[in-house]
């Protein structure tokens, strides 16, 4: 009877298949190549952003949990000028006001290591009074823009959402208009009318060949017609030189006589006889 054979932690590691660092044109790599070269600057990672000096200082004194107001100037100046040199070190564009901020600490440290008597004391103020107060000013004005950044902001928090409004057919609403405007348009459009205004003048095809066979067909018969019957009114003045000349021509070539018994006596006509 054979004994169950338990796993080794070294067999358990060897069943287990390493795990890649990294991936290469889709091959697993296990292994640091020996021949690889990394920059001393080809990464670097900023934990901490400073808006300013006060800033800075303003985060020296909450990482210690030190009063704002009893503040040790040696230690603070220290670690001041610590991140101070690590801006330089890491090449940063360093602004002219951390420098002042240097100077000011140092300047403060320096009154309050000098020896001084009780008299003194008691009519100089407290040397880091003006740099508590701008502390304290930041602080106030730091932590309300930290209360309006945790208020909701569109685009971050809320989204508005947006819906095409439906397409909508606008009604045209007809104007009223009253009688009156309307018989003010027209005679408008009738004044403008009569100026553009132009008559035409036609002549009626009368021919006076014609009406001289006319006239020769009436006085078949060898009968008088008085005059004025050879004219017809409902023709016009033209008809009327028409028939007019007419009677003259056949007067002329003989085919018919005017005949008058007596002055300003009627007038007749007859034909000739052949």
């Amino acid at each position: 009877m054979t004994e169950p054979v338990t796993p080794t932690p070294d067999s358990q590691a060897g069943a287990q298949q390493e795990l890649p660092f990294a991936l290469v044109y889709g091959e697993a790599v296990t292994e640091l190549p020996l021949d690889l070269y990394i920059p001393p600057d080809a990464l670097e990672v900023f934990l901490e952003a400073f808006e300013g000096p006060l800033d800075l200082l303003l985060y020296l004194i909450r990482k210690q949990n030190i009063d704002i107001l009893d503040i040790p100037v040696a230690e603070i100046t220290k670690q001041y000028m610590g991140y101070v040199e690590l801006m330089k070190s890491v090449r940063l564009e360093l602004a002219a006001e951390y420098l002042v901020m240097a100077a000011m600490l140092a300047e403060i440290k320096s009154r309050m290591l000098l020896p001084r008597s009780a008299e003194a004391e008691e009519e100089e103020d407290d040397p880091r009074a003006e740099l508590i107060r701008r502390l304290q000013e930041y602080e106030r004005f730091k932590a309300a823009a930290e209360n309006i950044d945790e208020l909701p902001r569109v685009g971050r928090d809320v989204t508005v959402p947006r819906l095409d409004a439906p397409e909508a057919r606008a009604r045209k609403l007809l104007p009223d208009v009253s009688l009156e405007e309307v018989l003010l348009s027209m005679a408008e459009v009738l004044r403008r009318a009569d100026m553009f205004e132009s008559h035409q003048v036609t002549r009626e095809a009368l021919s006076t060949r014609e009406r001289m066979s006319e006239v020769l067909e009436r006085l078949k018969g060898g009968a008088f017609v008085p005059f004025v019957e050879l004219f017809a009114a409902e023709e016009g003045r033209l008809g009327v030189v028409v028939t007019f000349m007419a009677v003259l021509e056949l007067i002329k070539e003989s085919l018919v006589e005017l005949v008058q018994n007596e002055p300003f006596a009627a007038i007749h006509v007859r034909a000739r006889a052949e």
